[in-house]
This record gives C-alpha cells, sequence and structure tokens, in this order.
C-alpha cells in the first residue's frame, strides 16, 4: 500500500503499476544500487529500499488488530530506522547514518500510526508528530520529502498520523494554513465535472492548474478526510448513502468545505465502485487501466469510516476473491497487511490473513486467539439457566391455570 511520492523511483521502471502508485515526485535512481540483505525482524523478504519502513509499519497495525504480539526484532526494527529528528527514511541499512534530505512524511506518518496502535511508544510516536509540523507547508500540506511540493496522498497520511495521535489537524498549521486546508487543496469541487466532484488529485497538473482525479489520492484522502487513521475501529454506521457534493454558483470556485469533504469524497468513491466493477482503476500513460488493488483498499477503508460500511461492502468482497493476485498469493507483506486491515475494518474472517501475514516475519511473543461469536451461554451457566427454564415453566403453569379459571366463571353453565 505505497504512496503517491514514496514510489518516485519506481516511475523509473514498468514496476509502476505493480507499487500502485501515479504523480510521482523525485527520487534517487535505480540504476547500480545494489539489493540490501533482508534484515532481521523485517516483514517480507522483497527488497525492501523503498518500502521497508511502510511495510513493517503496515504488517504491526494489522497484527496489532490480530491481537498478535510481535516480535521485539520486529519492533525495534521499526523503531532503530527512525531518525534523531523523529523522521523516518523509508529504508535506512543498518549501521547507515541517517540523511535529512532522505526521510520522508509517508514513512514517518505510518510509522507514527503503527507505534500508537501497539502502544508503549509514545516518545517515539511523539517525536514523528513533532517532524511532522516541523516539515508542514506554508499551505497547510506535505510533501513526501521536505522541501518540496505538497501531495494529497503525503497530506492525507499525515493528518491521519496527527489523529492516530490524538491531535486536531485543525490545530497543525504553517502561515495561517491548517493540515485541513492543505488537503483541500487537491480535492475537486463544483468547478470540476459533476462526475469528478470530490475526487482528490494527486497535485495540480501545473502550478496552479488543474486538479484531474487520481485513483491512490482519493482513496488515500478518503480515510483522512473521514477523520480516520490506521487501524480502522469505527462502529459509526449510516443507513443513508454519502451525500454527493450540492454546487451552487456561489460554491464553483471555492474549495470543498471541510464539513463537506468527507461526504463527497464518499459519495465520489461509491459512484466509481458502482461504475467501475467495485475496485478503482489505476491509469497509466502508455499502459492499458488496471485494477488498483491498493487505491481500492484504502477507498473501502474511507467508507467504513465514514459511516457507510454498506457502501464499501461489495469493493471488500472484490479485493478478498482477487487476494491471491494482490498479495502474490501471501507471500507480499505490505499488500497482505493491507487486507488484514481492510477486512479487520469490514469485521470479516481474518484468520487466514493472519497466518499468511504471521508466516512473513519473526516468530512472534504472543497470539491471542479471537473471541468467539457465539451466542450460547456459557456452559458455567448450564444449570441456572435449568433452574430458571423450571421457575419460568411453573409460572406459565400457574398463569394459564388462573386464565381457564377465570375464563370459566364467565362462561354461564347450561
Amino acid at each position: 500500500m505505497l504512496t503517491a511520492a514514496r514510489l518516485g523511483a519506481a516511475a523509473l521502471s514498468s514496476a509502476l503499476s505493480s507499487v500502485l502508485l501515479t504523480g510521482l515526485a523525485a527520487a534517487p535512481a535505480l540504476a547500480d544500487v545494489p539489493t540490501p540483505a533482508i534484515p532481521e525482524g523485517l516483514y517480507g523478504k522483497g527488497d525492501p529500499t523503498y518500502d521497508g519502513v511502510w511495510r513493517q509499519s503496515l504488517a504491526l497495525t494489522a497484527l496489532a488488530g490480530a491481537k498478535v504480539t510481535p516480535a521485539d526484532s520486529a519492533v525495534a526494527w521499526l523503531t532503530g530506522q527512525q531518525c534523531e529528528d523523529g523522521g523516518w527514511p523509508s529504508f535506512r541499512a543498518a549501521g547507515a547514518a541517517c540523511d535529512a534530505k532522505f526521510e520522508d512524511s509517508n514513512a514517518t506518518a505510518i510509522a507514527v500510526q503503527a507505534l500508537l496502535a501497539l502502544g508503549g511508544h509514545q516518545d517515539a510516536a511523539d517525536k514523528g508528530v513533532n517532524w511532522l509540523k516541523a516539515n508542514q507547508n506554508a499551505d497547510g500540506s506535505w510533501a513526501y520529502n521536505p522541501g518540496n511540493p505538497g501531495d494529497a496522498n503525503s497530506t492525507a497520511l499525515a493528518i491521519s498520523a496527527l489523529l492516530a495521535a490524538r491531535t486536531d489537524p485543525a490545530t497543525v498549521a504553517k502561515s495561517g494554513k491548517s493540515a485541513y486546508d492543505g488537503l483541500a487543496l487537491y480535492q475537486l469541487g463544483c468547478a470540476a465535472p459533476a462526475d469528478q466532484r470530490g475526487a482528490f488529485a494527486y497535485q495540480p497538473t501545473a502550478p496552479g492548474g488543474a486538479l484531474a482525479p487520481n485513483s491512490l489520492a482519493t482513496g488515500q484522502a478518503a480515510l483522512a478526510a473521514a477523520g480516520g487513521h490506521l487501524p480502522v475501529a469505527t462502529t459509526v454506521r449510516s443507513d443513508t448513502a454519502p451525500k454527493a457534493l450540492t454546487c451552487t454558483d456561489a460554491a464553483a470556485t471555492g474549495p470543498v468545505s471541510r464539513l463537506d469533504s468527507g461526504e463527497a469524497v464518499a459519495a465520489y468513491v461509491t459512484a466509481q465502485f458502482a461504475s467501475g466493477g467495485n475496485h478503482l482503476t489505476l491509469t497509466t500513460p502508455g499502459a492499458a487501466p488496471t485494477p488498483d488493488y491498493t487505491a481500492t483498499a484504502w477507498a473501502a477503508l474511507g467508507l467504513i469510516q465514514s459511516g457507510h460500511p454498506q457502501q464499501a461492502t461489495d469493493a471488500v468482497d472484490w479485493l478478498t476473491g482477487q487476494s491471491a493476485t494482490w498479495t502474490k498469493n501471501g507471500t507480499d507483506a505490505g499488500a497482505t497487511a493491507s487486507l488484514l486491515l481492510l477486512t479487520q475494518a469490514a469485521h470479516g474472517d481474518t484468520a487466514p490473513l493472519t497466518g499468511q501475514l504471521t508466516a512473513l516475519g519473526p516468530t512472534p511473543k504472543a497470539t491471542t486467539a479471537p473471541a468467539p461469536t457465539t451466542t450460547s451461554e456459557p456452559a458455567h451457566n448450564d444449570g441456572i439457566g435449568q433452574y430458571w427454564l423450571i421457575i419460568v415453566g411453573g409460572l406459565v403453569g400457574i398463569g394459564g391455570g388462573l386464565l381457564l379459571s377465570l375464563q370459566r366463571k364467565r362462561t354461564p353453565r347450561p
């Protein structure tokens, strides 16, 4: 479940669709970069250069939701990637010094959410939040790497990290522009065609230019706009469909309001699922459109968070049906963790995915079996239940006798 700028380097290869991004920021070239050894404690066996912190954070967050206590080495690897200033890079080889220009907001935001989900790592999480605050852009947004123009994906992930840390994004601001102001820069409003309203762009097509819907930007922003973070555990539910953006002449040129943002993107996603086979689509110049598994998962999480789980159901079922393809038969740690997080949020059967994800990393310290879903009474109450049945049966018999007696009194004798 990689984010837009996270895979900037992947723009140099045909693997763009597999790493699920569009609209990428600059990153080091891939040529002549040796593949590092897989560190002890890391989930997954693929090259961690561009997604080590990302997939580890997703895995630990998902396992926390599954009541699995990860190995100390797994947690230590993630905390050991943090730099002294509080930020995380995508990956740092053992013994390598931190380099501020390689620290990124995506890795930092997802790591903060993981550590808060695990519990017991408040100092590291606080340092990460402070790093995010220090590297917010003047327009309220975040860039993948500090010093660059902001983007919707990075801004949304930062907002989710702030929410996980119980920090109101409306109060995190630069130059008078809050985090929500930054996110609003990328949402298509009333000036857009009706079928695009509510979507998010990765970045404008040019500075100050038009916005075009982007599937991953929309998916990740949907969760943030709904006030959510990982793991999604809301119980809020609405019986109505998401409300599409209401447009008037006065609203035609202004940004989507904070109050309308979550419902507007939920309505857009719902329409896209309905018309697109229950998934969002990745469109890459020069390539045929393909299903965007990651964007679909984020969008479904956003729908669940916003109180519209019914509108997410078909997408969750579709992703579950595509599990083998997306997770590479359970060998892709990031995808497996992402699907597990979604299945948890949708209250589905998490046992198979938990087993697959656990197998991709070090042996966990402990696993807590999920609570039984049966509605029967515990065995130690069986005796009490029998006594109640006897008492209730006696009362029914007495009541029936009284009713028969009264009926007889009302009936005249012949």
